[in-house]
């Protein structure tokens, strides 16, 4: 694994210009990637971008595009490629890994105390954990209240902060690549068991086994202490949670979407859509730059529902709970690539010589990153 690794890293090393080094710092809680000219100067940048892996991942899945960040954005960015749920630490539920990694990222900041601003970039099921751990590190905006007693004031003010910050930070982008927003339960959202209802309702009834407790997460099937699954609980706020409150927070939220072929999240869990919402046409329109994004939306009012809500449907109260803020969709198709059959990777370059027609992808989420 190592030597695929750097094998992968030997692939676009050279695409960087002349002089420019970017650094990978080994750490105990993953990668800094970081320009090695602005270190050198102590320059240090001031908007901290958070990269989280899927299922079964690691720190080395978002190298190519944490490399390719740091390459465009020299002196704005430093890059953490997480690595405090890797391989099968994976199983442990979206909670116990949202917990972790709010962790990590309170660490990753005290290491970089330079930085203002924040970001998360994640990957399958990283994109649930990210969303728990905002959820976690969500500070709301101060009211400062002035009460007057019998002719004295008091001055009551609760911490020093007038915006709404995750980690103390402003929070910019929030993205999300192949992520099971919806959960994998319901008809091919999880393309693997071909849309069969038999397979569907064998995989609800033993993902557990296989994935532990991520399974029950994603199948919308643990019922802790009685409470709602936690999907559908991470569409609200909650006492000392903040789920939804964390996530308007952001100035943007971006779902990338595999349209086809990618055979473990489906494209309308990915993308956050209702089945008569995905586009019917132009799915084979390409741009000269970016060949395989094929269809943009870009949603800034409120999304509203199309259908009638059902209280009694899992999936269509996720979907009104996620729309009450906009949206970007990015659908992606890598239809006429040789590695359409990995698109689930490919979509994030998690290994470059393996899914390299995924650079385009990468390079349209940097161009449109928000600074």
């Amino acid at each position: 694994m190592e030597l695929l690794r750097k094998l992968s890293r030997g692939c676009f090393r050279n695409s960087f210009k002349k002089g420019q080094k970017v650094e990978i710092e080994s750490v105990n809680d993953g990668e800094d990637v970081f320009d090695a000219a602005s270190a050198k100067a102590k320059l240090q940048p001031e908007h901290l971008v958070i990269m989280v892996n899927g299922l079964i991942g690691s720190s080395a899945d978002w190298r190519y595009a944490a490399e390719q960040f740091v390459k465009r954005l020299p002196d704005k960015i430093v890059v953490h490629c997480s690595e405090c749920n890797s391989s099968r630490l994976t199983f442990d539920g979206v909670d116990r890994m949202g917990e972790r990694l709010a962790k990590e990222v309170e660490d990753v900041i005290k290491r970089w105390p330079g930085v203002r601003k924040i970001s998360f970039v994640a990957h399958s099921l990283g994109g649930l954990v990210a969303r728990y751990a905002i959820g976690r590190l969500y500070d709301r905006p101060t009211k400062t209240e002035i009460v007057d007693l019998n002719g004295s004031c008091l001055v009551r003010e609760e911490n020093v902060s007038s915006e709404e910050t995750v980690a103390g930070l402003e929070p910019v982008n929030f993205i999300t690549v192949a992520t099971p927003h919806l959960g994998s339960r319901g008809n091919k959202q999880l393309p693997l068991l071909c849309g069969l209802p038999l397979l569907e309702k064998g995989a609800s009834q033993t993902a557990h086994w296989i994935v532990g407790r991520s399974g029950k997460h994603l199948f919308l099937t643990d019922k802790d202490n009685g409470k709602p699954p936690l999907l559908l609980r991470m569409v609200n706020d909650s006492d000392d949670l903040k789920f939804m409150s964390g996530l308007c927070s952001f100035k943007r939220r971006v779902a990338y979407a595999n349209a086809n072929y990618d055979h473990v999240v489906g494209w309308r869990t990915s993308s956050i859509r209702r089945q008569n919402e995905l586009p019917k046409s132009n799915l084979q329109i390409k741009d000269q730059k970016y060949p395989h994004i094929v269809n943009v939306e870009k949603v800034y009012d409120k999304v509203s529902s199309l259908e009638a809500k059902k209280m009694d449907d899992l999936e269509e109260e996720m979907i009104e709970g996620l729309t009450q803020v906009p949206w970007e969709r990015i659908d992606v198709s890598f239809h006429e690539s040789r590695q359409r059959y990995v698109a689930h990777n490919t979509i994030q370059v998690k290994t470059y010589w393996l899914n390299s027609d995924g650079a385009d992808v990468i390079e349209h989420m940097i161009d449109n990153f928000l600074l």
